[in-house]
């Protein structure tokens, strides 16, 4: 129960934050479970889907072509794409998507689904230190990816130009702030025991982007409250 309540924790405290930053009109609670659920669904989609795959790139001829394949074969385009799905299929034509931070919303709604589950799986396998670890990076980072996501695709809805532009970058912008997450992520990993100072390195540069990570969703996030139409 311990690690049950360790791994769902951060993904509520988040979808709070998000909820009551909207400002100006709540979306309806019955839509974002819609939507945490569609995060759900594609989390057992990617299991579903992929999982046969997941031996592939394990033979590359170096530590840095591996993590590649790792970080963007096996995670990011493949989460990021079915995270993608069901987002346009559960709120695009909704009348209830109506204003910039919406897509913002229900972006880190359908993540949040995604990352909900997988919290559960890993750390109930691996235990405590893994979920307070993932409570502080993964969970949040997971929401991230869905803010990039969001702010393209409101883009799309409302600025009525470049739209199919708008659309590729929400997958897009996803795809490569979680591939490149990962990545340092598995390099890391993979280059254990290389040498000290690449792992030091490895460590800075993973955090500096994380801080980047951050100030860039809090922007976009704060951009898309300044635009929306039901300002005061």
């Amino acid at each position: 129960m311990m690690l049950l309540f360790i791994s769902v924790l951060p993904v509520i405290i988040i979808l709070i934050y998000i909820y009551y930053k909207d400002k100006y009109e709540k979306e309806p609670l019955g839509l974002l479970l819609k939507a945490f659920l569609g995060g759900i669904l594609s989390a057992v989609a990617t299991l579903l889907l992929f999982l046969p795959f997941n031996d592939f790139g394990m033979e590359a001829d170096n530590i840095v072509a591996g993590a590649l394949i790792k970080a963007f074969g096996w995670a990011a385009v493949p989460e990021e794409a079915l995270k993608f799905v069901f987002l346009y299929w559960i709120i695009w034509k909704n009348h209830n998507f109506n204003e910039y931070y919406d897509g913002i919303v229900y972006a880190v709604s359908v993540s949040l689904g995604f990352a909900c589950l997988e919290n559960v799986l890993y750390v109930t396998q691996h235990g405590i230190t893994v979920g307070i670890t993932r409570a502080f990076l993964s969970v949040p980072a997971h929401a991230l990816f869905g803010v990039a996501m969001g702010y393209y695709l409101s883009l799309a809805r409302f600025t009525h130009t470049n739209t199919s532009l708008n659309l590729f970058k929400s997958l897009f912008y996803a795809i490569l702030l979680h591939g490149i997450y990962d990545f340092l992520i598995f390099l890391f990993a993979d280059s254990a025991g290389y040498s000290p100072l690449l792992s030091l390195a490895l460590v800075i540069v993973f955090f500096i982007f994380v801080a980047v990570l951050w100030r860039s969703g809090l922007r976009k996030i704060n951009r898309h409250i300044q635009l929306s139409v039901f300002k005061g």
